[in-house]
């Protein structure tokens, strides 16, 4: 195996898969070399619903091997540093490869230590997270059973990936309660470090009329730091005043403060907090002209959801061709993004947004009321959609 490639995917996740088939669809004989260390490719959306029982959580993972695109080359190692100024990368088992152009796509960090307490205790004494493979399953196995008598949902402060997904099993918890007889006995606490229950006002006056008739306390400017497991006790600090307050829980849904690996924090790529700095509407890095970057570990100030690198791999791809042939990059990324807010069982609001907060709805009706058929739609047809078209660089 050479160590150049003309064009050189880091990551293995949706932004990375989608980009490297996109650019083979575009040019079979491309030489293009995808590094990731990773065995198993997650679809990561369906957790939500691995979560709330619907699913087993195997259904979201495949062999990686399965996923690489066809005339890609799977470098099955993990970046350590990068040297863009040599158009290099050195890899954590000391091996170097140059590219001639770079698309970087390596995903966002969880940063689990920065909440106190939580080491060893994920998955015990009622804590639980959706947002690991190796935890969703415990979601379930704590709200199926569950006799409390208080539930909380956090949200961190920051960019996470799917801002959306701390509020969805909340909405699936409120649900199955009231199915089993239980809700009137227990309260739900929806704590977040920001100051409403969604950013699009549209969507949010949708999702406010949700937390009043089903009876969700909320908790706003209020980040999680520190879980007492023993006592059942969770420490939340105001984002303002910095004051801190105790609540007790039966069940807790985690939601990590998140970031750009740190891999790239350290590097030349990065802007000022982490992440790969690029034009928001070129996806092209801004210190680096033959360096581009897509999804959760960009600069790009959009939601960081899978849907949005569904808009923004095109442009990635196009424009990284029109460099390679020196020419002008046409295309432009508005900042769309999707968020299938799952409300309940077979009740979804399809939040679709833009750079501006606008929506952007893909349906001739309303989307901020409540569907089975946009429920159906993220349960069912989505999946198939993410791995027989977008992964294969098909839409």
């Amino acid at each position: 195996m050479s160590n150049h490639f003309e064009v050189l995917i880091i990551g293995a996740g949706t932004g990375g898969l989608t980009v490297a088939s996109q650019l083979l669809n575009a040019e079979p004989d491309l030489n293009v070399g995808i590094l990731d260390p990773s065995d198993t490719h997650y679809y990561q959306p369906i957790w939500t619903l691995v979560g709330g029982g619907v699913f087993d959580r195997e259904f979201s993972a495949k062999p990686q091997a399965e996923v690489i695109p066809d005339g890609a080359t799977w470098v099955k190692e993990a970046v350590s540093e990068f040297q863009p100024e040599k158009n290099s990368v050195t890899t954590s088992e000391g091996n170097t490869y140059t590219y001639d152009f770079m698309v970087v796509a390596a995903g966002i960090q969880l940063d689990w230590d920065k909440i106190d307490g939580i080491k060893g205790n994920l998955g015990k004494n009622g804590i639980v997270s959706n947002y690991t493979y190796e935890s969703v399953e415990k979601t379930w196995e704590n709200l199926k059973d569950f006799d409390g008598k208080r539930l909380i949902f956090t949200m961190p402060s920051g960019p996470i990936k799917c801002a959306g997904a701390p509020q969805k099993i909340m909405w699936l918890a409120d649900h199955w309660l009231r199915k089993q007889g239980k809700r009137n006995n227990a309260e739900i606490l929806f704590a977040s470090a920001g100051g409403a229950i969604f950013g699009v006002t549209k969507y949010k006056r949708a999702l406010e009329a949700l937390i009043r008739q089903r009876d969700i306390k909320t908790l706003f400017q209020n980040e999680l730091v520190a879980i007492d497991a023993d006592k059942k006790v969770a420490t939340f600090k105001h984002m303002e005043t910095g004051e801190e307050t105790k609540e007790e829980y039966d069940m807790i849904h985690v939601v990590p403060p998140q970031s750009a690996p740190d891999f790239i924090k350290n590097s030349p790529l990065s802007n000022d907090v982490g992440w790969v700095d690029v034009d928001k509407h070129t996806t092209q890095s801004t210190k680096f002209k033959n360096v581009f970057s897509v999804g959760d570990c960009s600069s790009m100030p959009n939601s960081k959801t899978g849907a949005a690198i569904r808009k923004q791999a095109p442009v990635c791809v196009a424009n990284l061709l029109a460099a390679r042939r020196g020419e002008e990059l046409r295309s432009q990324y508005d900042g769309y993004a999707s968020c299938p807010l799952v409300t309940g069982y077979g009740r979804l609001i399809l939040a679709e947004f833009d750079y501006s907060g606008q929506p952007c709805e893909s349906f001739p009706f309303d989307q901020a009321k409540e569907r089975y058929s946009m429920y159906a739609l993220k349960a069912y047809g989505l999946p198939e959609m993410y791995w027989n078209g977008m992964l294969r660089g098909h839409m």
